[in-house]
């Protein structure tokens, strides 16, 4: 346990002399707080990536959006709040592995100059190891991602996030009031249905929608390039419109993200042209124009 002693606020502390206790700890979480917002006073825009379902592709949308802006020439940092399934990191090839700078802060891993990430496989010298972790202990990840991580100064940050509105979510929207929500959902009805309970968690939460991406939205044959809606298409606009927020834009299911992702590089980073990679430059500057316009709002009660 730490000393008092070596605590800058202990003349003060009702807890002197007791590290650790209830005054202590306040003390900790206020000074956390404050390095929290100086942190993200140096951030312009804060995308909160999310979806009430799982398997929408929220982490392959949240990298190749991002790495679309960094090609654009943005300072872009993704914050991969998955505790427990993280999968950022995959997605651009990096390895574990995490360095501290000389102010024993942690330095988020590089992509490239313009690109760099922060993830709970950052952290891990194997990764296939569980996090067992319930929520307690995932709120104070979330926070030290946040305080202990020398981002600098950024254009984004990319939260990408677990399914659902639990723990992770409700964390990152009080820390982050500020936060532009992108909801992520494919075309059909199973997926929309939860994507619905997505944007009323974020009425009640008070968190600002930006706006709805379609993804495997059609699938482009690699071979003739006629589009095929196999999992229909429109969807994602429609629940767009039906909130008021915009639509910023669809992507395909095409074989080349497949193969990108499994090489570790964003498919807007391909030399080669593909209907994919079209399409995530496209929502990338929509993104992009949203968060200069102000757009996002509170989504309205149904």
């Amino acid at each position: 346990m730490a000393s008092c002693s070596s605590c800058s606020s202990a003349s003060s502390c009702a807890s002197a002399g007791h590290p650790g206790g209830e005054s202590c700890i306040e003390s900790a979480m206020n000074k956390q707080d404050e390095m929290i917002a100086r942190r993200l006073e140096r951030i312009r825009h804060k995308i909160f990536v999310m979806s009430g379902k799982g398997g929408v592709g929220k982490s392959s949308v949240t990298v190749n959006v991002a790495a679309a802006l960094a090609h654009r020439g943005f300072k872009v940092g993704i914050m991969d709040v998955d505790i427990h399934g993280p999968s950022v990191p995959n997605l651009l090839g990096l390895p574990s592995g995490i360095d501290m700078n000389e102010d024993n802060a942690l330095v988020p891993s590089r992509y490239n100059g313009n690109l760099s990430v922060i993830s709970m496989d950052s952290l891990l010298q194997d990764r296939n190891t569980a996090i067992l972790w319930r929520g307690p202990k995932k709120t104070a990840a979330i926070r030290q991602f946040l305080s202990d991580v020398a981002w600098g100064d950024l254009d984004f940050l990319f939260i990408d996030s677990p399914p659902g509105t639990g723990d992770e979510h409700m964390t990152v929207l009080k820390l982050i009031p500020d936060a532009l929500c992108v909801a992520v959902t494919t075309p059909q009805e199973i997926s929309l249905a939860d994507v619905r309970k997505a944007i009323n968690f974020l009425h009640h939460a008070e968190g600002k929608l930006l706006g709805v991406v379609e993804n495997m939205s059609g699938l482009v044959c690699p071979h003739c390039h006629t589009e095929i809606d196999l999992f229909k298409k429109g969807g994602g606009k429609e629940l767009a419109a039906r909130y008021g927020v915009p639509f910023l834009g669809e992507i395909p299911l095409d074989p080349v993200t497949v193969v990108s992702a499994d090489r570790g590089v964003p498919v807007v980073f391909l030399d080669q042209e593909s209907a994919a990679k079209e399409a995530f430059l496209k929502v990338a500057d929509a993104v992009a124009a949203a968060a200069e316009a102000g757009k996002a709002a509170i989504p309205p009660a149904e």
